[in-house]
């Protein structure tokens, strides 16, 4: 009897607790990768001291990671499909623990923007190999649902419970050990994954179309650096001409997916009304959180004055919304509907995003808890039901492709949301008065004066204001296509 075959038991048996043991395995990584997005954000300004990175490098220790995850997973996917999901995982984590040491010790902002490189190529096999194995694991679609809720909350709560680690870590050590506390999870997954995990490869399919891996590489890196440079400096020739490159790889990638006979991206999947309305949710979703994320934990520190340990406890509550709606998402998807549920915990998100309005350099910090709280409630449903369509809608074997292109786009939101609104919230920052790149580098170059340290404040909640906002609508947009363009019944 196989691994797969083994799993595929009544519940209760040995094999079925053997495939628990595995989930429990799996979230591992999960909670590295997700955390990893946004674990920098408490970590920025004490990195800023050490390391002197100018504005551009900061955006880009924060932003690489995330677009290279989102150019590699749908790579990495079919890859996994084709080696082995096990293995792509385990040599995922190896990479990955890698560059988590390099980047605890880079000595300058160059080392570490090439380390957390280094930790987008790891990261990009840990996410699709970790949900496709759940395919595996469990035969059962209730079992299935269920282990895809605990695999999601951990997802979603990894990135919301990110600033938390990082700020009770930053309280007693340095920034580098946001990256070290990576090191012993990971020697536990590279221990206990070889004899829980069962190994699962698709041998139907053909060699990867390495073109393709370029192409999808080639157009979607450029696309993003070109929209991140016309934000942060504006439209010029620079940015057009780099983003107009970027859209005409991606073009010719889509054009070349149509005529192979295994595709890459699997276009197929999209003229499914429900997959469609799933990715874009999760485009959406993420890129509102990372923006949200990004500038309110900016708000805490250089605005309201607060140390990182005490900056990071007051995102507990957001934290705990998002974990435990994940864990429900898909019971509350199966009793309402996909298409009801999914415009619920999109207006959600956005009603939680707009409320951040009423937070001021002085006051409003309920605004911040209630609103952070309300969004954690949408953002935890959503992500949920976004993992459980993207494992249902293909066969087995397929599981791997589908994963990459619905993880793709949870890490390109997260990049476009701190590209895009953390870019639009600096310009209108800058657009206030003659201040430094950042907040925190006006504070520090003020030398003691409160009236251009209240002046740069004000103008920073200002710019996080237009950018919550722009966020909030880019959630209702995609409620309203949510509603019209999904069928009424799962």
């Amino acid at each position: 009897m196989t691994d797969l075959e083994a799993v595929r038991t009544a519940p209760g048996t040995v094999a079925s607790r053997r495939a628990w043991l595995g989930l429990a395995v799996l979230l591992l990584p999960v909670l590295l990768v997700s955390m990893d997005i946004s674990v920098l954000f408490l970590a920025l300004p004490t990195l800023t001291v050490d390391l002197d990175p100018s504005a551009d490098q900061q955006l880009w220790i924060l932003d690489i990671y995330g677009f290279l995850i989102a150019g590699l997973l749908i790579t990495m996917g079919n890859l996994g499909d084709r080696i082995g999901r096990r293995n792509i995982l385990l040599a995922g984590a190896t990479v990955f623990g890698i560059a988590s040491v390099i980047a605890a010790f880079a000595p300058s902002a160059g080392v570490l923007i090439a380390a957390r490189a280094l930790m987008g190529v790891g990261g990009a096999t840990l996410l699709p190999s970790s949900l496709a194995l759940i395919s595996s694991l469990f035969s059962d679609a209730r079992e299935r649902a269920a282990a895809i809720g605990v695999w999601t909350a951990f997802f979603a709560g990894g990135s919301a419970v990110g600033p938390i680690i990082g700020g009770v870590l930053l309280h007693q050590f340095w920034w580098g050990s946001v990256f070290l506390i990576n090191i012993p999870v990971l020697l536990i997954l590279l221990a206990f994954g070889p004899f829980v995990l069962p190994e699962h490869r698709a041998g139907v399919l053909g060699p990867l179309d390495l073109p393709s891996v370029m192409l999808s590489i080639g157009g979607i890196l450029p696309m993003v650096y070109g929209i991140k440079h016309a934000a942060t400096e504006g439209i010029d020739a620079q940015a057009t001409v780099i983003a107009l490159i970027g859209a005409v790889i991606l073009a010719v990638f889509v054009r070349r997916q149509r005529h192979l006979d295994e595709p890459l991206l699997d276009l197929g999947l999209f003229g499914r009304a429900q997959f469609s309305v799933a990715i874009g949710s999760s485009l959406a979703g993420m890129m509102s959180l990372a923006g949200m994320s990004y500038l309110t934990s900016i708000y805490l520190q250089s605005v309201t004055g607060r140390e990182p340990l005490a900056a990071a406890l007051l995102g507990i509550p957001m934290a705990i919304a998002v974990f435990v709606c994940s864990m429900s998402g898909a019971r509350v998807g199966h009793r309402l509907g996909v298409r009801t549920t999914f415009v619920f915990a999109l207006l959600a998100s956005a009603v939680g995003n707009l409320m951040l309005l009423g937070v001021g350099v002085h006051g409003g910090l309920w605004w911040y808890l209630t609103g952070s709280t309300v969004a954690g409630i949408g953002y935890g449903l959503a992500f949920t039901l976004v993992s459980d369509v993207a494992v249902s809608s293909v066969p087995p074997e397929r599981a791997g492709s589908a994963v990459g292109i619905s993880e793709t786009s949870f890490e390109l939101g997260n990049a476009l949301g701190l590209a895009l609104l953390g870019s639009l919230a600096a310009l209108i920052f800058r657009s206030g008065g003659d201040y430094a790149a950042t907040l925190g580098e006006t504070i520090q170059n003020a030398d003691g004066n409160a009236a251009l340290i209240e002046s740069a404040r004000e103008s920073f909640v200002s710019g996080m204001h237009i950018a919550v906002a722009v966020g909030a609508t880019v959630l209702v947009a995609m409620a309203l296509i949510a509603w019209f363009a999904s069928p009424a019944k799962r």
